[in-house]
């Protein structure tokens, strides 16, 4: 089990985040996140499950105070579902997740894709911006720059990359730091919680 506790750069807020290894080797995350969007106060649980080769296959997000939210699972990669069981074909071909209040869904394609240094790869990610929780298909690049170490993440428009991040992580793959937007406060390695 790891606990890890992110706060904004420079603002008010904070996630902890619990991530468990399952019997059958795959993880579940689940964290509690609040922070300001626009100013705004936002308060949001996540839950993700994955296969033991870090690829999502369930999802779920509410705002704290209430319990609608949504559900989504993946009964084979790039295949998406609601948890009533009715597809989501405008989530068709994506392989991961992306939600825009975490730095901890980086993990998921950083651990799966297992790029040697160098390589790029480019995947299609559901999208959850936070807090009005709409799902959208967002492609994104990353490159490993130093195996285990340094990734770079690109959010891309086109043929054009309109966001840049190059994100180091722990052994763990999971990231320390999202340069002017999280930044790693303590883990369970560091010092006890």
């Amino acid at each position: 089990m790891r606990e890890v506790v992110w706060t904004p750069w420079d603002q008010p807020g904070m996630e902890h985040l619990i991530l468990r290894t399952a019997d059958d080797g795959g993880t579940e995350a689940t964290s509690h996140v609040s922070g300001l969007v626009d100013g705004r106060p936002f308060s949001i649980r996540y839950c993700i499950v994955a296969d033991t080769y870090w690829r999502v296959w369930r999802l779920s997000v509410s705002e704290a105070h209430r319990a609608s939210g949504i559900d989504l699972y993946s009964d084979e990669p790039g295949s998406w579902k609601l948890g009533t069981g009715e597809p989501v074909e405008s989530l068709e071909g994506c392989i991961d997740i992306d939600i825009t209040a975490t730095p901890f869904t980086n993990t998921y394609p950083i651990r799966w894709l297992q790029l040697a240094q160098g390589v790029s790869a480019e995947i299609s990610v559901v999208y959850v911006w936070v807090p009005s929780l709409e799902v959208t298909v967002e492609r994104q690049r990353y490159t490993c720059l130093e195996p285990n170490a340094l990734y770079r993440f690109e959010s891309l428009a086109g043929d054009e990359t309109i966001f840049q991040a190059d994100l180091p992580v722990d052994s763990d793959g999971i990231v320390v730091d999202y340069p002017d937007l999280f930044r790693r406060v303590v883990t369970d390695q560091d010092a006890a919680i």
